[in-house]
């Protein structure tokens, strides 16, 4: 791999790393896509950092559960949902702009419609 490259991806993939890190944290911040970009950073330019990723709490909780098929839980689901509609009406009411309501409608349905209905759910396992 071209030297350029290989530090260009391994910057962008720690800095994707720390903002998904830090968004387990923040309910502002994606955690999932971002971790899932910096795995596939790591993966083309360090496989130190890409095994490291991979053996975080943070990656084992958000992101090994879609690769695998196996879903997220819908109390979980439903939790992500909400807090991520209270950040955006809170937005929503802050900003009093029409255009920035159209915009976070649309949000709101993407993100309703990704982890509805693309996200698989996990089964409720031990639950009786």
């Amino acid at each position: 791999m071209n030297p350029i490259k290989k530090v260009v991806f391994v910057s962008v993939g720690c800095l994707c790393a720390a903002l998904g890190i830090a968004g387990a944290f923040l309910p502002v911040l994606p955690t999932t896509p971002l971790l899932l970009a910096a795995a596939f950073l790591f993966s083309r330019s360090s496989q130190r950092l890409n095994n490291w990723l991979i053996k975080t709490k943070v990656y084992k909780a958000y992101v090994e559960p879609i690769n695998s098929g196996e879903g997220i839980p819908l109390c979980k689901k439903a939790s992500i949902l909400g807090v991520s509609y209270v950040v955006m009406a809170i937005s929503a009411f802050a900003v009093a702009r029409p255009s920035v309501w159209v915009i976070l409608g649309c949000v709101a349905v993407f993100l309703f419609w990704l982890i509805g209905f693309h996200v698989p759910t996990a089964s409720a396992k031990g639950v009786e």
